[in-house]
C-alpha cells in the first residue's frame, strides 16, 4: 500500500492506544486518497455479537494528496467491540492487517478489536516495575531431611540429582507423581536473602495444599499445608520474613477439582470422615457430579479419575472459597499477597468475580492472575465468550502469547511478525491489566525454555524418549546465549517477567516432569544469572519499565527494536538475533549491539 490511510496502533489515526475505559471517548481518523473519490467513509462498529451500526465520518479538512475524515464514539458499557470502513467507491473497505495497519480490499477481512473495560477497573501499583519468581515447592531447597514421609504411599528421593520418576501414568500403578525430594517452606524462607539479590519481588508458588502427588494440584485439604512442606504456621512465618524483604506470596488456587483421595471426596478411604464418594450423608455430596453416565461414575477433570470436578456454581462449595471466612479468607489472613487461579478458563466468569472479591477484601494492592493460554480479551471457553479482563474478575494472566512471540523469535521467526503478535496483545488488553501479565519463559507446564529454544522437539514422543535427554557442549551454548535475549525481551516489555526456578543456571528439561527437576545448588552456571540480576536493577530504576507505552521503532528479519514511554521516562531496547554487529539510533545514542546480544538505554526525562 502506497501511503496509510489508517493504522488502529498509530495515534493519529487512533486515540487513544489499544483498549479504553468504559465512557472514554475515542476518535478514529482515515486519510483517504483523494483519487478514491471518496466522499462518504463509513465506519462499521458492533459490539460483540450485535449488528453493526453504520456510522458516516465528517470530512475534516485536505492534506497532501488526502482527504482526511474523522469520527468520535464513546462506547458506555464494557465489552468486546469490532469495528471496520467501508469507502463506498470500488467496493474498498479497510480491515486489520500487520501491525495494525489498515488492508484495502474489495472482499471481506479481520475486523479491529476495541475492548472497553469497566470504568473502575485497578490492578496492584505495587507490583509493577517488579519481578516473579516461581517455585515448584517440592523441587526447590530442602531445609532437612525427610527420611520419614507423612504417609507411607509417598516415595522419599535421598539423592537430589536424581530425575524425576516419570512411569508409567497416573490412571494405573506406577510412581508418576509419587517422589517427594523434599523441598519445604522453611527451605524458601532460608533462600529468601538468594531471591532478593535475583531482584524478585514476589514468589508464585505452585499448590502447597495437603494433596498427594508432588504437583499438589489434587487438593486433599484446603485448609492445611502439605506435611511435607510444613505447617500452616511455617507458611505465616514465610509470608512475614518475604515481607520483610520487600517480597509477596502468591498461591496456586485449585476450585476447578479436588483430588479423588482427599476429606471431599475420600475415594481411597484414606479419611475418617465421609466424603462424597460414601454417599449422600456427605456434606460435600452436591460438590460433585455423579452419574452412570460417566465411566467412572462421577464427572472428572479431563478424564483423570483421580480429579473429580467441582460444580462451582453450588452454593455450599462457593461459600466454602469465597464466602467470609473461607479459603481465600483463611491464605490471605495467613499473609498471601493474591492468587493464580489454575485453568481460568474453566471456572465461571461470576465465579472468578467472586473470587476476586474475596481477595480484594484484603486490600486493593492484593493479586489475583489467571492461567489462559491464549490472548484473553476475546477467548471462547465451554460455549461462550469470557469476561475475566474486563475489569470485575481477574486482574491479569499469564502471558503465553508473549512466551510464545518470544520463544518464536529467539528461534528463527522474523522480526515482524513477533512485533505484530506483542503488539496484538498490547492493543487488545485493558492497560491496568497489561502493566501486571506474568511474562515468562518456562512453567511447570511447559518445556524448559533453554531446551525448547535449543533442543529437539518433543512433539510426538514419549516421556522414554524425553527422560535424560540433554543438549550437546554446543547446543548449550547456543542456547543459553538465546535465553538470555528471551529473557531480556520479557523483562523489557509491558508486564511483569517470571523466572521459573533454575532457568538463571541453564536447567534443563522436557515436558512434565522433566521440567520439574530438584534445583541445582551445586551448579557451575554463573553467566546467566548475573544478566537477570541487572535486568532487574534496571526495570527498578526505569519507571518507563512499569507501564510505559510500547512503540515498535524497527522490526526486520533478525533485529526488533522498541521503546517504553512514560511520563517521566523512556527506554530504549534493541534485541540482536543476528550474528553480526549491528550499530542502531536509541534515543538520539549510537550503540552498537554485537551478535546474539542486547542494548538498553534509559532517558529519565
Amino acid at each position: 500500500m502506497a501511503s496509510t490511510i489508517f493504522n488502529s496502533q498509530n495515534s493519529f489515526y487512533k486515540t487513544p492506544f489499544g483498549a479504553v475505559r468504559a465512557g472514554q471517548s475515542v476518535t478514529f481518523t482515515l486519510t483517504v486518497p483523494v483519487e478514491f473519490g471518496c466522499t462518504t467513509p463509513y465506519l462499521f462498529f458492533n459490539r460483540d455479537g450485535e449488528q453493526p451500526s453504520m456510522l458516516l465520518l465528517e470530512k475534516q479538512y485536505y492534506r497532501n494528496g488526502t482527504d482526511v475524515f474523522t469520527i468520535t464514539l464513546r462506547p458506555e458499557e464494557p465489552g468486546l467491540y469490532f469495528y471496520y470502513f467501508d469507502l463506498y467507491t470500488g467496493y474498498r473497505k479497510l480491515y486489520a492487517g500487520d501491525l495494525g495497519e489498515a488492508y484495502v480490499t474489495t472482499g471481506s477481512g479481520d475486523a479491529w478489536q476495541l475492548t472497553v473495560y469497566d470504568k473502575d477497573f485497578e490492578t496492584p501499583q505495587h507490583l509493577r516495575g517488579g519481578v516473579i519468581y516461581q517455585i515448584f515447592p517440592d523441587r526447590f531447597y530442602e531445609s532437612r531431611p525427610h527420611e520419614d514421609m507423612p504417609y507411607a504411599d509417598r516415595i522419599y528421593r535421598r539423592e537430589k540429582d536424581g530425575e524425576p520418576y516419570f512411569w508409567p501414568n497416573e490412571q494405573h500403578e506406577g510412581y508418576l507423581n509419587m517422589d517427594y525430594y523434599g523441598g519445604d517452606l522453611a527451605g524458601i524462607r532460608k533462600k529468601l536473602t538468594y531471591l532478593a539479590s535475583l531482584g524478585v519481588t514476589c514468589i508464585y508458588l505452585n499448590p502447597i495444599f495437603e494433596a498427594h502427588s508432588n504437583h499438589r494440584y489434587n487438593t486433599a485439604d484446603y485448609r492445611h499445608v502439605d506435611p511435607v512442606l510444613g505447617t500452616n504456621e511455617d507458611f505465616a512465618e514465610l509470608c512475614r520474613a518475604a515481607r520483610a524483604r520487600g517480597i509477596d506470596i502468591i498461591l496456586d488456587g485449585v476450585f476447578s477439582h479436588t483430588g479423588s483421595d482427599s476429606i471431599y471426596f475420600n475415594r481411597e478411604g484414606r479419611y475418617p470422615d465421609c466424603g462424597a464418594w460414601q454417599g449422600e450423608a456427605s456434606p460435600y455430596r452436591s460438590w460433585y457430579d455423579f452419574s452412570p453416565d460417566y465411566p467412572s461414575g462421577y464427572r472428572c477433570w479431563w478424564g483423570f479419575e483421580t480429579l473429580p470436578e467441582v460444580n462451582e456454581n453450588d452454593p455450599s462449595y462457593r461459600e466454602f472459597i469465597c464466602g467470609k471466612g473461607g479459603v481465600i479468607d483463611f491464605w490471605m489472613e495467613l499473609g498471601a499477597s493474591g492468587f493464580r487461579l489454575d485453568v481460568a478458563d474453566e471456572l465461571p466468569d461470576d465465579f472468578i468475580e467472586d473470587i476476586r472479591r474475596a481477595v480484594k477484601r484484603h486490600g486493593r494492592e492484593k493479586y489475583l492472575l489467571g492461567e489462559v493460554w491464549e490472548d484473553a480479551t476475546n477467548k471462547w471457553s465451554y460455549g461462550r465468550r469470557r469476561t475475566y479482563l474486563l475489569g470485575k474478575g481477574l486482574d491479569s494472566v499469564m502471558n503465553y502469547p508473549f512466551k510464545e512471540a518470544v520463544l518464536g523469535f529467539v528461534r528463527g521467526r522474523s522480526a515482524h511478525d513477533t512485533a505484530n503478535d506483542i503488539m496484538r496483545i498490547c492493543e487488545h488488553y485493558p492497560a491496568p491489566a497489561l502493566h501486571v501479565m506474568m511474562n515468562f519463559m518456562s512453567t511447570h507446564d511447559t518445556v524448559r525454555a533453554i531446551t525448547a529454544i535449543a533442543g529437539e522437539s518433543c512433539e510426538g514422543r514419549d516421556r522414554y524418549w524425553q527422560s535424560e535427554r540433554r543438549l550437546t557442549a554446543a547446543q548449550y551454548e547456543a542456547g543459553r546465549r538465546l535465553l538470555i535475549l528471551a529473557y531480556a525481551m520479557i523483562f523489557t516489555l509491558p508486564g511483569i517477567p517470571s523466572i521459573y526456578y533454575g532457568d538463571e543456571i541453564g536447567m534443563q528439561g522436557y515436558k512434565d516432569p522433566f521440567n520439574r527437576a530438584y534445583f541445582d545448588w551445586n551448579s557451575a552456571e554463573t553467566r546467566i544469572r548475573p544478566v537477570l540480576q541487572d535486568l532487574a536493577a534496571l526495570r527498578k530504576s526505569c519507571p518507563a519499565f512499569a507501564d510505559g507505552e510500547l512503540v515498535i521503532t524497527h522490526a526486520d528479519e533478525g533485529v526488533l527494536c522498541y521503546e517504553r514511554r512514560a511520563r517521566t521516562a523512556t527506554a530504549a531496547v534493541c534485541i540482536n538475533r543476528t550474528e553480526h554487529y549491528l550499530t542502531v539510533k536509541l534515543l538520539d545514542c549510537e550503540v552498537e549491539v554485537p551478535p546474539c546480544r542486547f542494548a538498553v538505554i534509559t532517558d529519565p526525562e
